[in-house]
């Protein structure tokens, strides 16, 4: 027998040992969770629909936990830059990430990402969906979506749309139209949904395929001018602007959606913790009357159910990012 043997039998016990004391410290830690700040990370600009909603959760939260959580955004990349940062958070869950289309579902425009989206970052939950609405200029002479798709067609390549970022849902959703539509109008990405709204807003650009939260206040404003809605029916935000299908274009009936994740190291019992915790905000009467109000239909969903919707959301837009040849350069 090798004279080692026993250093080894000694190792082994040591390990197992350790081990076995690490566990009723992850326990308690779990059981004690948070007792310190957590921060939300927006991974986008302030003022927009993600940052909205960050806080609205973050207030609730804090409420809920009796501890201070902190929005910190974090743009750039299509949200990747945040997205990247929450994976390499660590174990502790005290880093959450206010995850979007862009980050869980259509990273496929990227030919090369520093990290692994769908592998790097856990989804708690689907925080909420909501539709896109079709806003112009005040200026454009196009007052409905078939007035602008025959604008679009017999002026190519001539109008404007903003967006978010390549990738991001205000992108897709403007892909999208241009599809079904086949209208030949120009995407100009920005760095977050408020630097593209101040362009629209100044006539920079002529269109925007934006969440109703962004751009509710200048449409009740007459300041932009809501052509169409995306969801299945009528916004009660914005009750008198036409769904895609009432329009006449069903191919643009669609939602986005916002998740609440962690990254890849968060135990999955840390993870089921925050879930129940969180169904106790969505209980919350205000909290949901928070969302609705910004024309979001609140989810709150189990991490099991959001994995399974994130996945078939990724397998419908990369079919858009094929057929559209989309890519982040």
């Amino acid at each position: 027998m090798s004279p080692l043997h026993p250093w080894r039998r000694m190792l082994r016990s040591l390990f197992l040992t350790l081990a076995g004391a690490a566990l009723p410290l992850a326990a308690h830690a779990q059981a004690n969770y948070p007792d310190r700040p957590l921060r939300i990370v927006v991974p986008f600009t302030a003022g927009g629909s993600s940052d909205i909603q960050g806080r609205l959760l973050a207030e609730h939260l804090g409420k809920l936990y009796g501890q201070s959580v902190v929005v910190e955004n974090r743009p750039g990349a299509g949200g990747h830059i945040g997205g990247k940062f929450v994976a390499d958070s660590g174990p502790d869950g005290y880093t959450l990430l206010l995850g979007s289309i862009g980050l869980h579902a259509t990273y496929g425009v990227f030919k090369t990402l520093n990290y692994r989206p769908a592998q790097d970052l856990k989804v708690i939950t689907i925080v909420a969906e909501m539709p896109h609405v079709v806003v112009a200029t005040p200026s454009l002479p196009a007052n409905t979506l078939a007035e602008l798709t025959a604008l679009a067609k017999a002026k190519p390549e001539t109008l404007h749309f903003g967006s978010a970022g390549v990738g991001s849902s205000v992108h897709m959703v403007g892909e999208l139209y241009k599809m079904a539509a086949q209208a030949p109008i120009v995407h100009i990405p920005y760095r977050g949904s408020s630097a593209a709204t101040n362009d629209l807003l100044g006539g920079q650009i002529e269109l925007l395929f934006e969440n109703i939260p962004t751009t509710i206040g200048y449409i009740q404003a007459n300041k932009l001018k809501a052509l169409a809605i995306t969801g299945t029916t009528r916004s009660p935000a914005l009750p008198n602007v036409p769904t895609a299908a009432e329009a006449g274009l069903p191919g643009l009936t669609v939602t986005s959606w916002t998740t609440l994740a962690a990254s890849k190291d968060v135990p999955d019992a840390l993870i089921e913790k925050i879930s129940a915790d969180l169904r106790r905000v969505y209980a919350d009467p205000a909290f949901r009357a928070g969302l609705e109000r910004l024309g979001m239909t609140p989810v709150g969903n189990s991490p099991a159910e959001a994995r399974d919707f994130v996945e078939r959301e990724r397998t419908r837009w990369n079919q858009v990012i094929e057929a559209e040849h989309i890519t982040a350069g």
